[in-house]
């Protein structure tokens, strides 16, 4: 019958007509007369036996002509059944969706710099200030955010009048959101789609008086890499020294809970840490290097601090020579070890002069780590693809 079904177009049809034919059967069951049932599965065992049988073509049309018939005549019409059926489609993709991104793959995005220059999260450029920079027409913005993820946003004042009415962003739709300001008595700027942050990225403060034609809001977007996340492997196999991990937020203090953070892997349960005055980890007396597998570029490091360049990992000593902020107050300078607790790992930022990691907050819990970076799918720079280590 296996065999069958794969040499004949008509035993496949014949087959998913008796599937159809029971699954209508079993939804409808409690309200059909035992009578109606009966010849309906009297039938759909029929084509079952002709289907087994090896019987000819015609044949098989013959049977499937007579289930459609009794089918059609004992079965209740369903109101609105292409409406119906469009409904249950909906839900069994979904819950597909929703299953594969639960145990195989989920869809993230880099908000923050704390991984550059690996992974780039969202930059902001003001160019209220830069004249030379042209902002292209609406066909050659659509394609470079599509392409690069690159947006621009530009409103300039129609008239004097002070800013006022500074409203934060506002949900129109699923995925669909504005934001809204008014200059002195014309009516309200709106901007659509607009970035976190959009407004205090361009100093645009109430209150303050500006005079028609002045660019208010000239801004350069460039979105984040968005990821997709593998959360497969790690259900066979702990993560590993080295790997770009996804983890939540959930019970680590200082920071806003139930976000989704990602780092790199650099120590785990049990082990003893030390960061050299060098801007080189040391694990348990053993000096990380670029031979290290998984830090590869991040001690092929640039000897100035450049956010575009790899920089180790640096302790609150070196960070003050840079003259960076307070990101390692649990690694003073090259003397202090700290001892990775049991069922916790170590995890921090590729851009190490400004990534608020480990080197501040302590320990990753392990139940924490959701997967590691699979994939980059947008946008399309040369960070896209596999490659991301």
């Amino acid at each position: 019958m296996i065999l069958q079904w794969f040499l004949s177009r008509a035993v496949r049809h014949a087959t998913e007509l008796r599937h159809q034919v029971s699954r209508l059967v079993n939804e409808q069951r409690d309200v059909l007369q035992g009578e109606a049932i009966a010849a309906i599965v009297e039938a759909n065992e029929a084509l079952r036996n002709t289907i087994r049988s090896g019987a000819t073509k015609d044949a098989l049309l013959a049977q499937m002509a007579r289930v459609t018939e009794v089918a059609n005549e004992k079965l209740m019409p369903y109101p609105r059944a292409a409406a119906r059926e469009n409904v249950k489609e909906f839900f069994v993709a979904a819950t597909v969706i929703l299953a594969f991104t639960t145990f195989f793959l989920q869809l993230t995005k880099i908000p923050t710099g704390s991984m550059q220059p690996t992974l780039y999260g969202i930059t902001f450029e003001d160019l209220r200030n830069k004249p030379e920079v042209e902002i292209p027409n609406r066909l050659v913005r659509f394609a470079r955010y599509w392409s690069q993820g690159i947006s621009y946003y530009h409103v300039t004042a129609k008239s004097d009048g002070t800013i006022r009415d500074v409203n934060p962003p506002q949900r129109v739709f699923p995925f669909v959101k504005k934001q809204n300001f008014s200059i002195g008595d014309a009516p309200p700027e709106r901007i659509w789609f607009p970035p976190d942050q959009l407004l205090e990225r361009c100093g645009l403060q109430e209150g303050r008086h500006v005079r028609a034609g002045e660019d208010i809001v000239r801004l350069k977007v460039v979105a984040g890499d968005h990821l997709l996340v593998d959360r497969f492997t790690y259900n066979f196999r702990r993560p590993r020294r080295g790997e770009i991990i996804v983890f939540k937020t959930r019970g680590i203090p200082d920071l806003i809970q139930d976000q989704l953070y990602i780092k790199r892997l650099v120590a785990l349960g049990g082990e003893r840490v030390r960061i050299g005055n060098d801007q080189h980890l040391v694990i348990d007396g053993r000096r990380l290097d670029a031979a290290t597998p998984g830090f590869e570029s991040v001690y092929t490091f640039d000897p100035s601090p450049s956010r575009n360049h790899y920089f180790g990992h640096v302790n609150q000593l070196v960070a003050d020579r840079w003259g960076g902020a307070r990101v390692a107050p649990r690694f003073a300078d090259e003397s202090v070890e700290q001892r990775v607790g049991q069922g916790e790992y170590l995890a921090m930022g590729d851009n190490t002069l400004n990534s608020r990691d480990s080197r501040d907050w302590g320990g990753l819990p392990q139940e924490n780590v959701i997967g590691k970076c699979w994939f980059v799918y947008w946008p399309f720079t040369e960070r896209f693809g596999w490659g991301v280590r």
